[in-house]
């Protein structure tokens, strides 16, 4: 599957630390000849962290993708129907938007985009970064996995020994993805081994 002409969503949530991770895959998708929309979360529009000041990532984001970010859901809702993506992709995925995701909750631009887009039964992919995949957040991890039109991007413990229940996408893995979600499937093994990587 070419990524050529295809236009998607990328939407980043608040994992901080994951930033410099899914960056490249940005401009990987770019590079592959896709059109690529950016969406982010409040917290991601409004927090500054010792990993980057939040206007220094907005910018970073707009000047790689020639695109302003949308940051509300009113700019989001239109992403189904009347202006639609070929394919949503959140990554990173925190906890927190996880649990809202798998249980209906549209409360951020993000997720609106990503309801929008299953609305018209596009792929959804999603990259997890959450340090409660194995915890309390295992049953809306599993919600999201038997749910139809989502794919994951192939994930597994970051760091077993100090954080058992945390679980990262490995975001490499981000383009293959896409191009298996656009055409229904979903990229296996799901889960993977990331200790040692």
């Amino acid at each position: 599957m070419e990524l050529k002409g295809k236009r998607i969503g990328y939407g980043i949530t608040g994992s901080h630390c994951t930033y410099d991770e899914v960056f490249p895959e940005i401009v990987h998708l770019m590079e592959e000849g896709a059109e690529v929309v950016p969406i982010v979360t409040w917290t991601v529009k409004n927090t500054d962290t010792r990993f980057y000041k939040a206007d220094d990532w907005i910018e970073k984001i707009e000047d790689a993708t020639g695109k302003k970010v949308i940051d509300n859901i009113v700019d989001a809702e239109p992403l189904g129907p009347q202006n639609p993506l070929d394919c949503m992709v959140i990554a990173p995925l925190t906890g927190n938007s996880m649990s809202k995701m798998a249980n209906a909750l549209t409360d951020s631009p993000v997720l609106m985009a990503a309801k929008a887009t299953m609305r018209n039964h596009r792929p959804v992919v999603l990259g997890i970064s959450t340090n409660d995949a194995l915890g309390l957040n295992g049953v809306n991890l599993m919600r999201l996995i038997a749910a139809k039109d989502i794919y994951f991007i192939p994930f597994g413990q970051d760091d077993p020994i100090n954080k058992p229940k945390s679980m990262v996408s490995d975001m490499t893995m981000l383009v293959e993805t896409v191009k298996a979600a656009l055409e229904h499937k979903q990229i296996q093994p799901m889960i993977v081994e990331r200790s040692k990587r």
